[in-house]
């Protein structure tokens, strides 16, 4: 069987990431920022994995992502990585994510109804797997940089710290919706008062 740990997700920009045979970045704060980078580009993929229009393929595509960025996080961080054992931590870390997880499979199945089903996925699908994928990086960043691996995790000991990362990126959500918002209602106003004059 072929080695897939260096298969590559979109975009590859600024990669500072390690890989299997190279050293880990210097201190514990530049290992911090590349992985924190390194999750935040991850969840904005499965934000637009969210949008895969297909129900069903579009959870595949969020849960590989997710699988993709766990493998990437366990270089950065020097810790042994089993696929396998990745699956079963994700399913259990989004088990304890119940609302978000149950929200992106109730978005997937809407896809399945016409028209209105789609637009109303296609707004809350991507959020929902944006803000899943980022809890559950935070989630291994904070539990790796204790100097834990992937065979001391336990998922309910990050319960209430995925709930607290899932908020902070809806309040991320919504400040930049705010502020996309606030940009466009500006330039409305400038508009309508250049044509008033």
């Amino acid at each position: 069987m072929a080695d897939t740990s260096n298969a590559s997700v979109g975009p590859e920009k600024d990669e500072a990431v390690a890989t299997p045979g190279s050293t880990t970045p210097e201190t514990p704060e530049t290992r911090e920022e590349i992985a924190s980078k390194l999750v935040d580009r991850f969840a904005i993929w499965s934000g637009v994995a969210g949008l895969v229009p297909i129900p069903v393929v579009d959870i595949l595509a969020v849960g590989g992502l997710q699988l993709q960025l766990l493998r990437r996080l366990s270089q950065i961080y020097d810790v042994a990585f089993s696929e396998n054992r990745g699956k079963a931590l994700i399913a259990s870390l989004a088990g304890a994510m119940i609302p978000a997880t149950s929200g992106i499979g109730a978005a997937s199945a809407l896809k399945t109804v016409p028209v209105l089903g789609t637009i109303v996925a296609t707004f809350v699908s991507p959020v929902l797997s944006a803000g899943a994928t980022y809890a559950i990086g935070k989630a291994f960043v904070q539990h790796f940089e204790s100097g834990g691996t992937l065979l001391d995790f336990n998922p309910p000991d990050y319960r209430e710290f995925v709930k607290a990362q899932k908020e902070l990126w809806d309040s991320r959500v919504r400040r930049s919706k705010a502020t996309a918002t606030g940009a466009s209602g500006a330039s409305t106003t400038t508009g309508a008062a250049a044509t008033g004059s």
